[in-house]
């Protein structure tokens, strides 16, 4: 397979998929159950009808598959009431039913450079299970109240009947917020504007909250590759912005909300957990590289002060110091948890009890979630602890696969771009030492190879200049020289 005068990515996408035991595409089957599905679905009398509330959804330009919106209300005191309702893919999607069996494959949607591959069929996450503007949809609310200080209270969990009332973009809310030119929706509906001040200010306090208790505030950059007449020209830094961070806030309170809901009703649970640093004395190495002594054991609130410390000194790096401390971290991943076991908990988020509940159209384990709170709140128990172990083994692993499908294409785009640039000296942050070789992350553009002949040891975290010896574009592969 060659890329060398012609953008194929797709392909290449493709084939990374298959070698990563991903499906490119859907089954017969699935796209048959999704095409034969009805429009309109009866929805439970019981659920309580919401519509009439200001919701809203924040998300990327071109997301289409809407997993939550939001509604906040001011209850005077410094108390404010939010509510979240997440897409009620359940009740479309049922267990091992054709479409099931093909997002229980894959696990999530795969985000590649060339285009996106859904977890769901398309005429499902992007129309009958996404809470698209002015449509009536079925959703589990997640419901709490905000002190002042940060504190949530009165935690409630039902299910309701939604509409979105303005599908807002994280650049354009981001926008208004700092104070420039507000979306059309906003400017001509000042409610809405109102809205996601008070929703902004929830936000705020949750963030604060849980950096109190020593939550890491890690600020990467994606470098999304800028298409021109089929070719890449260039990689273009994403930084997360403050619209982004509000609907982060929301839904990792939503996700704590979730799991001790569902461990107060005794269930087993598919939790999400981030355990105590893989490699601790990298990351007090490299926090000496900044004359900042970390304790000897992982210490969650002294590595949240030193980034905090990085982040007001130097901004401009600050992104590739997050991508150091994640590397060094280790990665996510998905556990079964019984109830009355002492959580593995989340040492990136300073939670105990955490879990993924908030894009069942993206994520198989949200949607694995979504179907125990129901089954909490019928009084029933879909999955046996056994099957739930597997789930988490089984997504921990196709979520990994994914990652490296996302990595491949983004290196390929970059190794497009670099083709011209043999020879070129780099600035770079040696990234990994492993059996198979030193990594090092350049940092303009922000990509990743490795460091071929050496002639010194390094360690992770050391700042290199390095110089670019090899592009090998059917393989995504950098190869440098210090």
């Amino acid at each position: 397979m060659r890329h060398k005068n012609r953008l194929d990515l797709d392909e290449m996408a493709r084939f990374a998929m298959r070698e990563k035991y991903l499906q490119p595409e859907f089954p017969e089957e699935a796209l048959q159950q999704a095409e034969e599905m009805p429009e309109d679905i009866e929805f439970d009398p019981a659920a309580r009808d919401l519509r009439a509330l200001d919701w809203l959804s924040i998300d990327n330009d071109e997301s289409r598959d809407l997993d939550q919106i939001s509604v906040a209300e001011d209850l005077g005191e410094g108390r404010i009431r939010v509510l979240v309702a997440i897409a009620d893919v359940d009740s479309r999607v049922s267990y091992d039913s054709p479409i099931d069996l093909r997002a229980r494959f894959n696990t999530t949607t795969v985000y590649t450079v060339a285009q996106t591959y859904p977890m769901l069929p398309e005429r499902l996450c992007y129309d009958l299970t996404s809470l698209v503007e002015g449509q009536d949809r079925a959703a589990m609310v997640v419901s709490f109240v905000v002190n002042e200080d940060g504190h949530l209270d009165q935690p409630e969990i039902f299910r309701a009947i939604v509409r979105n009332k303005a599908k807002l973009t994280y650049n354009g809310v981001t926008a208004w917020l700092e104070g420039k030119t507000p979306p059309a929706a906003i400017a001509d509906r000042p409610e809405l504007g109102a809205q996601i001040r008070l929703q902004d200010t929830v936000a705020q306090r949750l963030r604060e909250r849980r950096e109190e208790r020593g939550a890491l505030d890690l600020r990467t950059v994606d470098a999304q590759p800028v298409v021109r007449n089929g070719s890449i020209v260039d990689l273009k830094d994403e930084a997360q912005n403050r619209a982004q961070e509000l609907i982060e806030d929301l839904m990792i309170a939503v996700n704590g909300v979730v799991a001790q809901f569902l461990d107060q009703q005794g269930f087993p649970t598919l939790r999400r957990v981030v355990r105590a640093p893989l490699h601790w004395n990298g990351i007090v190495r490299v926090a000496a590289g900044f004359d900042r002594v970390l304790p000897p054991e992982p210490d969650s609130r002294a590595l949240a002060a030193f980034l905090r410390e990085r982040h007001r000194a130097d901004p401009l790096r600050f992104p590739d110091l997050s991508l150091l401390i994640i590397k060094l971290m280790g990665p996510g991943e998905y556990v079964l948890h019984r109830h009355g076991e002492r959580p593995v908990g989340h040492f990136g988020l300073a939670f105990q009890d955490y879990t993924h509940s908030t894009a069942p159209n993206r994520r198989y384990p949200d949607l694995i979630t979504q179907r125990l709170i129901k089954a909490a709140l019928q009084g029933a128990a879909p999955y046996p602890e056994a099957e739930l172990a597997e789930l988490a083994e089984h997504c921990t692993f196709k979520e990994d696969m994914a990652d490296r499908v996302e990595r491949r294409t983004r290196r390929t785009a970059a190794a497009m771009l670099l083709t011209r640039h043999v020879g070129d000296w780099f600035k770079g942050v040696v990234t990994a030492v492993t059996p198979k070789g030193v990594y090092v992350r350049i940092l303009r553009p922000p990509v990743e190879g490795m460091i071929g002949a050496r002639k010194r040891k390094v360690e992770v975290g050391d700042r290199v200049t390095v110089r670019l010896t090899e592009v090998d574009i059917d393989r995504g592969y950098l190869s440098f020289a210090l």
